[in-house]
């Protein structure tokens, strides 16, 4: 079966269970919110107030932190599907360019797969202000591991 021709959809088990797994995380200090995931994209979307550097723009370091965290979810989703519970999607690899400085309001990302195979799933997430600028464009390369058994060697 060619797994870059599969189109799994997130059900509201599987946005629930994303909420959740940000309780108490970075995610959920930053602000960020799901709101649509599914194995192919993910939307998030996070307030600029609480995430900004010195001069007043929204962080960089947040903005790759949301486009991070799209990616993984979207990743996660879709490993959960091919290779079952347990198994994990682990960042390997993300490029960040910013494009426009955000001051206010809130960010919207929406990373969509670029690439969903056996061992790796690529995304490109794309962060845009309210009033649709680009803020910033985000590749990113997350492996996909097989659920680890108990007996397993570490």
């Amino acid at each position: 079966m060619d797994t870059n021709a599969c189109r799994a959809t997130g059900t509201h088990d599987a946005l629930e269970k994303a909420r959740t797994s940000l309780k108490g995380t970075l995610c959920e200090r930053m602000g960020m919110n799901i709101l649509s995931l599914s194995a192919s994209e993910a939307t998030l979307s996070m307030p600029v107030e609480p995430n900004r550097q010195p001069h007043g723009f929204l962080h960089g370091g947040a903005t790759i932190a949301l486009a991070e965290t799209a990616i993984s979810l979207a990743a996660q989703t879709y490993v959960d599907g091919l290779l079952g519970e347990g198994s994990a999607a682990v960042g390997t690899s993300f490029s960040a360019t910013h494009h426009a400085p955000a001051r206010e309001g809130n960010v919207r990302v929406t990373a969509q797969a670029e690439h969903l195979g056996r061992t790796s799933a690529s995304y490109i997430a794309r962060i845009h202000r309210e009033d649709g600028t680009l803020v910033s464009t985000v590749l990113g390369t997350t492996r996909l591991l097989p659920p680890r058994h108990e007996n397993s060697a570490p």
